[in-house]
């Protein structure tokens, strides 16, 4: 047997190596093709006043769940180009007080409409005679819900609400809001609808199954709708960041992997234009390349435990403590 696959070998060896470069020869120039698109993308195209110009595709824009974290500073970002903004978050007094610092720094208009995305009953005919007679050019998608920390399925406390809850702001919202808007950008043959979707779509998550799985709807769905509309002067873009300083997240201090709200805000916005599929930020977009090849499913299990874990202790200090 052993002579006989040897034979085998010796008769096919040049076949092989061919096989071989070919194949190393392929994995080179996706790499090398990765890395230009993503220097393109994050530097080349934004210097060179590439992206896109919100301005030009109307006067209006909409931000869902705009008083915190990436979706105040898109809101922010902007009205400092000179668009107006609807802003729609559940808590009017937050909406009240963003408003004003909006309008009293830019000197655009603003529209508040303040809706709970956990409730589908009578949100979107309240979002629809709001913004009705308005001129959308820009729609950003960016409410979302995540678990405060790593947890089985099965072991979620209150599991059906907070299903329903997450399913309802990290899908629903996205389909519906879309579904509003769209239709008259297409008509005017020009917008930008922009997911925030998330990093964790990029694989099946354990412990994190369901944020996993919405924010892949999210980014399918947008991928599929950019394929439909684009030729109709839309762009849909979905943005997948990764650990951003946020509440959603968690995280306070920033670094350089984990950037401010801002900061990866102004460096997502000058994707648009120059890609519909993006990290946002390059070096999310570096550690989203290096995950696709050395993190595996079990790998992602094995850390979620140990958050999991830790999680779990500070919460028993906690109610210790009370």
């Amino acid at each position: 047997m052993a002579a006989t696959l040897a034979d085998l070998y010796n008769d096919n060896s040049s076949k092989l190596a061919a096989f071989g470069l070919v194949a190393s020869a392929y994995v080179l120039c996706k790499f090398m093709w990765t890395v230009g698109r993503g220097i393109a993308t994050y530097f080349v195209g934004p210097a060179l006043g590439l992206s896109a110009d919100l301005k030009k595709a109307g006067a209006w824009a909409v931000v869902t769940g705009c008083t915190d974290g990436i979706g105040k500073a898109y809101a922010f970002q902007i009205a400092k180009k000179g668009v107006n903004v609807v802003l729609i978050s559940r808590t009017q007094s937050k909406l009240d007080e963003l408003a004003k610092e909006i309008e009293t720094k830019y000197q655009v208009q603003t529209c508040t409409i303040a809706a709970d995305f956990t409730d589908c009953s009578k949100i979107y005919d309240k979002i629809r005679d709001a913004i009705k007679g308005l001129e959308i050019g820009t729609l950003v998608n960016n409410v979302g819900m995540a678990l405060p920390y790593p947890e089985y399925f099965v072991e979620l406390p209150d599991r059906d609400q907070i299903l329903q809850n997450m399913i309802h702001v990290n899908m629903s919202s996205v389909t519906m809001m879309t579904s509003l808007i769209l239709p008259d950008m297409v008509q005017r043959r020009r917008g930008y609808v922009i997911n925030i979707a998330s990093g964790a779509a990029e694989q099946p998550l354990p412990l994190f199954n369901i944020y996993s799985a919405t924010k892949i709807y999210v980014d399918y769905l947008s991928k599929s709708l950019h394929e439909e509309v684009h030729g109709k002067g839309v762009t849909v873009q979905v943005v997948r960041p990764n650990f951003v300083a946020t509440k959603l997240s968690g995280i306070r201090k920033t670094n350089l992997i984990t950037p401010s709200p801002n900061t990866f805000v102004s460096s997502a916005l000058a994707t648009l234009g120059l890609s519909t599929s993006t990290n946002g930020y390059w070096i999310h977009a570096v550690q989203s390349y290096v995950v696709s090849w050395v993190v595996s499913m079990k790998a992602a299990h094995f850390l979620f435990l140990r958050i999991r874990k830790a999680a779990l202790k500070r919460i028993a200090r906690k109610n210790k403590g009370n």
